[in-house]
């Protein structure tokens, strides 16, 4: 049985500018090359779960434009059930303007638009949807009041909740107490416990924080070494795999929508699903841009037997 995943999030029209270098303050630099596809957190996502072989639903609002029109038909493209996406007559869709420098690094300014405007209400209106699914996934380019009501009726209906703090905020204390599973990076763990990411002790720390904050699991992704978890089983590191980053854009992302995919609600087959999880984002950051290098279920086999 494939795995439910509902994904309260971000739908953003992504704008990548590739340069040679990032611009210094007051520089003015031209670009090589300019490309838009669809994008958000939460979008991206959504779309690593459904190519992993979940079945996909997605919560959340769009613009009355042209914007949101694409955004929805993206997610359509991808099988993923957009009956929750609500239109903002009075709000424009989110977007994203990324810098991209030759070394693959990138810096990202973001419009929250519509995003912003998810309201508690429409959340619970969708309380139905929430019940079907074994997770659900949301990050912080959208509400936190919509969060804590999803996760809320979530945990009424025994699903499993996944918070990605991403961008890093000030968390709502009550959000975390309804949190099975927290998936930070490194920077972001550290800003949300105040202990910085240094070493496996470090790392121990941050999961003993969490604990005290509500948390029960942690996952820290480290970039390219890999990712920590730690859960009421044990705690250990699974090592990325190497390979040449040629754009590390939603990365992060492969990474949560893949590994809820493959992860069993328990979190009993943590390992399996985050060496599956490490080997979809390794794909992702070999392909240009956010959605388009996401890869399939297939395409992650592929590349795990070569």
């Amino acid at each position: 049985m494939a795995n439910q995943v509902t994904v309260l999030g971000s739908l953003n029209v992504d704008t990548t500018l590739r340069l040679a270098r990032m611009p210094q303050p007051g520089e003015t630099l031209s670009t090589e090359n300019k490309t838009s596809a669809a994008g958000g957190k939460g979008a991206n996502q959504a779309v690593a779960a459904a190519r992993a072989g979940a079945v996909t639903r997605f919560i959340g609002k769009v613009g009355n434009d042209d914007a949101g029109r694409f955004m929805v038909e993206s997610l359509n493209n991808d099988h993923i059930d957009t009956s929750a996406i609500v239109t903002d007559p009075a709000v424009g869709t989110g977007s994203a303007f990324i810098l991209l420098d030759e070394a693959g690094q990138n810096s990202i300014l973001v419009y929250g638009g519509s995003n912003q405007q998810i309201k508690s209400t429409e959340v619970a209106a969708v309380e139905a949807e929430i019940a079907k699914a074994d997770f659900l996934i949301t990050q912080f380019e959208t509400p936190q009041a919509a969060t804590l009501t999803a996760f809320t009726i979530a945990k009424q209906h025994g699903v499993t909740t996944i918070l990605n703090p991403a961008p890093a905020a000030k968390i709502d204390p009550a959000i975390l107490k309804v949190t099975d599973l927290v998936v930070p990076n490194e920077t972001e763990s550290a800003i949300l416990t105040g202990i910085e990411v240094t070493d496996v002790a470090s790392m121990d720390a941050n999961a003993k924080k969490f604990q005290e904050m509500g948390a029960k699991n942690l996952i820290i992704t480290v970039g390219s070494k890999g990712a920590y978890y730690s859960t009421a089983a044990g705690s250990g590191f699974v090592p990325a795999f190497k390979v040449k980053a040629v754009d590390t854009t939603a990365a992060g992302d492969t990474f949560i929508g893949a590994l809820s995919s493959q992860l069993k609600p328990d979190l009993s087959n943590i390992e399996t699903a985050l060496v599956f999880a490490q080997r979809a984002s390794s794909l992702t950051v070999q392909g240009l841009g956010a959605m388009p290098s996401i890869p399939t279920y297939d395409q992650v086999i592929a590349a795990s037997q070569k």
